[in-house]
């Protein structure tokens, strides 16, 4: 048996990215389609890992004139209506109108409005692919590759443009536009080798399941960040603990991260080679144990696995154990930004399972001690200190 065919091969092409648009991986949608996996990972490639553009005559959105709407244009405009009468009859804006007829009643039409011939022109114009404004300007697609060495981010390269090049309205692109140009590669105008100067360093666009898409991880009630009290907000007490876990090499270590959104005092868990949840229970409760009660108010986290038995931790803290909604790190960003403090410490690709309790307790120590600007100079061990005090 040949080869297909082109159109064939487009066919294959669309059914790929149709199956992938509905959440079929890679290897099971090449299987599906009878097509080698190494096909589909050149696809994805090609077009950097993002979906291919359906097409227009597939998929119309309401923002676009219908043929329904342009018949019944066409009929309105033979009775004599004006612009504004058909365009409030269709419950469009007048300038719409007018761009439609302007853009097909020209001389060559004996100044009669065809809707069959000007729907057919609006789904041939949609089907052009147009060159992208760097595959159209050298010099601008030099200045933003030049950025992009200097691994400067898109939205940086973004502001950067319109700051430098005021009156170059022509320059001010929007930094998705430069990360299509990247992950489009040459059909896009810019070098894609250049995506690995990203911070995330991916040659690819990665599919991201949404939030709501999530499977529950806990069989025991889990109380969100919505019913946690309002007073945890001002930040005007101790014993709010907001955590999470900091990875290793590949994920398989794992540091726990507790720390007071008030004082910014830091606590560090002792993770078990098996992240389960009664271990990391056990282990939580451990590095808080010492602490007085009124510095066990709540604790937030977010819904990683190893919190599968946060019942056993209910106890430890007087207002209850809180999770932040999945995907929202901003919901606990006191943790956040402390996380990315440890990582002077704990680099990303250290086993974390080299550092012993005494190591953790040394990198508490350094942190705690630490003056902290947002505590007006003050180290958050003696902001903590002076909390419990008053």
């Amino acid at each position: 048996m040949g080869r297909p065919g082109r159109k064939r091969r487009l066919a294959l092409e669309d059914e790929y990215w149709k199956l992938m648009a509905s959440g079929v991986g890679t290897v099971e949608a090449c299987r599906r389609l009878g097509i080698a996996r190494t096909t589909g990972y050149y696809w994805r490639s090609h077009r950097g890992g993002l979906a291919r553009t359906v097409r227009a005559e597939d998929s119309r959105s309401g923002r676009y004139l219908s043929l329904l709407e342009r018949e019944r244009i066409a009929v309105l405009r033979g009775q004599g209506c004006s612009m504004r009468e058909i365009a409030r009859r269709l419950g469009r804006a007048p300038s719409t109108i007018s761009r439609e007829l302007g853009r097909n009643m020209r001389d060559g039409d004996n100044d009669v409005y065809q809707a069959g011939l000007a729907h057919a022109r609006a789904r041939e114009q949609a089907r052009r692919q147009r060159r992208s404004i760097f595959a159209r300007d050298e010099q601008l697609r030099a200045v933003v590759q030049d950025k992009l060495r200097l691994q400067w981010s898109p939205e940086q390269i973004a502001a950067w443009l319109k700051t430098e090049h005021p009156a170059r309205p022509d320059w001010h692109v929007c930094h998705e536009t430069i990360y299509q140009g990247l992950y489009f590669g040459g059909s896009r105008g810019l070098t894609r080798q250049l995506a690995r100067n990203l911070r995330t360093g991916r040659g690819l666009r990665l599919r991201r399941r949404r939030p709501q898409s999530r499977r529950p991880r806990f069989s025991a009630h889990a109380r969100t960040i919505d019913e946690r009290p309002t007073v945890v907000l001002a930040r005007q007490r101790v014993g709010d603990f907001e955590g999470d876990l900091i990875l290793g090499r590949h994920g398989q270590s794992a540091i726990g991260t507790l720390v007071d959104r008030t004082t910014r005092y830091l606590r560090l868990v002792h993770v078990p080679e098996q992240r389960r949840g009664e271990d990391f229970a056990a282990a939580l409760a451990s590095a808080v144990e010492d602490l007085p009660r009124i510095a066990r108010r709540t604790l937030t986290w977010d819904q990683g696995a190893e919190m599968a038995r946060h019942d056993l931790l209910a106890e430890l803290f007087d207002e209850g154990v809180y999770f932040a909604y999945p995907g929202s790190p901003w919901q606990r960003g006191t943790n956040e930004n402390t996380n990315g403090l440890l990582r002077q410490y704990f680099p990303k690709r250290a086993n974390l399972r080299d550092y012993s309790i005494s190591d953790l307790r040394r990198v508490e120590h350094l942190l705690n001690n630490r003056p902290r600007k947002i505590l007006s100079w003050a180290t958050p061990a003696a902001a903590f200190a002076a909390q419990l005090t008053r």
